[in-house]
């Protein structure tokens, strides 16, 4: 099984807004991934960016090696609609993930428009939320 991690705007400052997202940095996020995946049995890919045409670019490249995909949209949230098209042309299963939870900070009428079509919604589980979402991809994927 081949799994894709993307991660939007501003994720490769993680460890530096610690009041609000903790004190772990992407890289340590992607450490914690990898061991997840090696106990799992899965590869992991992993892709961050500001700016969303490279993110919908690199869906678009490795569209046909993915079974399942992991994303944070980040800033994208509320109106990265390319990204979520790319997204849902994939046909695969995809989980959202959301370091803090998101409705705290931007009330309960906070826009994501990823939630709807997400197979799985994660968000206020701090840097653990990537691996809960990478072991609950791989046994939808089993199923």
């Amino acid at each position: 099984m081949h799994i894709g991690v993307l991660n939007g705007p501003n994720i490769n400052r993680l460890g530096r807004r610690k009041a609000q997202y903790g004190t772990h940095t992407l890289a340590e996020i992607i450490d914690d991934l990898e061991t997840t995946a090696t106990r799992l049995g899965v590869t992991v890919d992993h892709f961050q960016s500001n700016h969303e045409g490279f993110l919908v670019d690199w869906l678009h490249e490795h569209a046909d090696e993915l079974d399942a995909l992991i994303l944070n949209p980040a800033g994208l949230t509320p109106y990265g609609r390319s990204l979520l098209d790319a997204v849902d042309d994939l046909g695969i299963p995809f989980a959202i993930v959301h370091i803090t939870q998101h409705f705290k900070h931007y009330g309960m009428d906070a826009l994501d428009i990823f939630r709807e079509k997400a197979d799985i919604y994660v968000c206020g589980l701090g840097w653990r939320g990537y691996s809960m979402c990478l072991e609950r991809l791989t046994e939808i994927e089993a199923a």
